[in-house]
């Protein structure tokens, strides 16, 4: 009798913890909220590039180079005799501005010490800064989806905002293999 008390219990317990089935969803959606959300992205990545096409226009004195990584950028100090490009691990120390499209000042006289690639910082600038030589200056013009894009920086920069940032690369730590 102890035995088939002791069955049951344990028949009851082991059916108890059968793991719950999975819930259906309660309504599918078509795939039209994403053909809505492409179509506006389409349109903002449109609007930003003539933007960002008049800003190149009207500074005819600076030649932006678009890059492959898509945003344009021109030299204020080129350093053509010095061939050190930050990689993966280098500490970089640089001076930077950023400003929104209109040239309004967002971020004025700013220092960082960064070490690349190990640390967060929005898209562009770490591409950008890829491309720079020690006591090189260069403006950058990137797109909101290179700078903060949706989201913003949470402090001074919204959503979807296209920003110039004027960046100085001041050293370069070359990481110890």
């Amino acid at each position: 009798m102890k035995n088939l008390l002791l069955i049951l219990i344990l028949s009851a317990f082991c059916f108890s913890c059968k793991s719950p089935e999975a819930r259906m969803p309660e309504s599918v959606q078509s795939g039209s909220f994403l053909k809505e959300s492409a179509e506006r992205n389409r349109k903002l990545n449109e609007l930003e590039r003539k933007q960002i096409s008049t800003i190149i226009e009207s500074n005819p004195d600076k030649n932006y180079i678009a890059s492959e990584s898509g945003f344009w950028y021109s030299y204020t100090n080129e350093v053509e005799n010095d061939t050190v490009q930050p990689q993966f691990g280098d500490i970089v120390d640089f001076d930077y501005n950023v400003s929104n499209i209109q040239g309004s000042e967002i971020y004025a006289n700013q220092n960082r010490t960064y070490v690349m690639d190990k640390e967060e910082l929005f898209t562009g600038l770490r591409e950008g800064l890829k491309l720079m030589k020690p006591t090189e200056s260069i403006t950058f013009i990137f797109p909101s989806q290179k700078a903060f894009g949706y989201y913003g920086d949470e402090n001074k920069i919204g959503t979807n905002i296209p920003l110039i940032c004027e960046v100085t690369l001041n050293t370069i730590t070359q990481k110890n293999d």
